[in-house]
């Protein structure tokens, strides 16, 4: 049996933000909760978790469904290098001081 998980504070509200993302565009689009959970292989259950917010759903019935709506392209966004600030200074920070020459042989000075 699986350990209950609990996520934190900040996860469950990041969730639920997405979630509510996701039921205003597909309200934007003018589609039914039965025509994006049919798009996406899951169940009009399933997407009213989705939309909900929950946790417990899998990540990829998740970009299932943005990719019924035509936002999955932004998932792949999410962790990419270019965007990590945090990751940029952090290896920025471990650039060495000096570079030195590697020499081809040993004992050579070239």
């Amino acid at each position: 049996m699986p350990t209950p998980h609990h996520p934190p504070l900040a996860v469950r509200r990041a969730l639920r933000k997405l979630g509510g993302d996701i039921k205003d565009a597909r309200k934007r689009r003018g589609l039914t909760a039965e025509i994006v959970a049919e798009r996406a292989f899951t169940t009009r259950p399933t997407l009213q978790k989705i939309e909900a917010g929950e946790e417990g759903v899998a990540i990829g019935i998740y970009a299932s469904v943005l990719n019924a709506l035509g936002l999955l392209d932004h998932l792949g966004q999410i962790a990419d290098p270019s965007l990590d600030l945090v990751g940029q200074q952090l290896a920025a920070g471990a650039l060495p001081i000096r570079v030195r020459r590697r020499s081809l042989r040993p004992g050579s000075k070239s």
